[in-house]
């Protein structure tokens, strides 16, 4: 836990949040600047500054965070299909050094993207 962070501040339930899924290792919430009529972000409970600190011990961590995306994308009705992003450092856009996956869906999404 990192008191300074956004999305740790969001897991203890500091800051509110449009929860869609939850359970012991991932949180999954709506965000609040949406880009697509679905769009949530995945994020472990414990904190991960972004996907490049990941190793072969985090295997488990990153089969939570695509099934609950699969959980979540099965729920809002996103069988045509959905996109997963990621973003590493801020040359890629990440602007909170917490990992989280973005789910995006419910409309045409163009290649490539930004």
């Amino acid at each position: 836990m990192n008191a300074e962070c956004l999305f740790c501040r969001i897991v203890a339930g500091e800051i509110p949040a449009d929860v869609v899924h939850s359970d012991e290792e991932v949180i999954v919430f709506r965000d609040v600047n949406p880009q697509a009529p679905t769009h949530v972000l995945a994020i472990p409970r414990r904190h991960v500054a972004s996907a490049h600190e990941l190793g072969p011990a985090d295997g488990g961590l990153l089969g939570a965070l695509f099934g609950a995306l699969r959980a979540t994308a099965d729920a809002e009705g996103l069988s045509d299909g959905y996109r997963i992003v990621t973003n590493v450092g801020p040359a890629a856009g990440q602007s909170v050094e917490h990992l989280h996956l973005h789910l995006l869906g419910g409309r045409r999404l163009t290649w490539p993207p930004g």
